[in-house]
């Protein structure tokens, strides 16, 4: 594997998000997980501090991929409108022995709600700045809601060791020419994102899915 491809590149998240949204008010799986997995990398390269988020979004990444796969239904899981009027036709969403998609997607959705708004943050702060404030600000607005006492308490903790501006993105994305890229597509990965979290976000309250256990 080459240096180029352990690190973070926002290209890759804004290219194949760009391509989830080519259906009308729906967004294609496959490529909302290419997409997820290169945020997620983003998670695994800043350290152990966000290993309580990124093997988690791993596991629920690695179901989907499965749902995807299966050679049966997995036409049914193509993009997120099919997948939910699937599970919701066939009283899926419940279903004792079966692991549901919309579920699942749920945590990734609730997931990329703080990775967008930390990104955002991140953007908006000078090289010699701390990342911990923002990084904070965006966990307690997001995620912190669906975790428990001492998961909110470990991950503020932690979340305090993060370095400046300059030293994470050298850490993620590499050299100065990485991190001149990645900032430069920042806007637009961060607008193609919006759109392709908005859309999730229209499908669960249609169906009132946002509060699934």
């Amino acid at each position: 594997m080459s240096e180029k491809s352990k690190n973070f590149d926002m290209r890759i998240v804004y290219e194949n998000f760009e391509i989830a949204l080519s259906k009308e008010d729906d967004v294609q799986l496959q490529n909302y997980l290419e997409s997820f997995e290169e945020l997620n990398k983003f998670f695994t390269l800043i350290g152990t501090v966000f290993s309580f988020v990124s093997n988690d979004l791993k596991a629920k990444m690695d179901i989907l991929y499965e749902l995807l796969k299966d050679p049966e239904n997995g036409n049914h899981f193509a993009t997120t409108k099919a997948m939910i009027d699937y599970e919701l036709q066939n009283d899926l969403l419940n279903k004792k022995d079966y692991t549901s998609g919309a579920r699942t997607l749920l945590r990734l959705h609730r997931g990329l709600d703080f990775i967008q708004l930390f990104l955002k943050k991140l953007g908006d702060l000078k090289d010699e700045e701390s990342t911990s404030t923002a990084c904070r600000e965006a966990y307690d607005q997001t995620l912190s809601k669906h975790h428990t006492f001492l998961i909110r308490n470990g991950a503020r903790i932690a979340i305090y060791t993060l370095p400046t501006k300059e030293v994470l993105l050298k850490r993620v994305c590499g050299g100065e020419e990485d991190i001149k890229q990645a900032l430069d597509m920042l806007p637009r990965t961060l607008e193609v994102t919006s759109s392709v979290f908005q859309r999730i976000e229209n499908l669960y309250s249609k169906h009132k899915l946002h509060e699934l256990p």
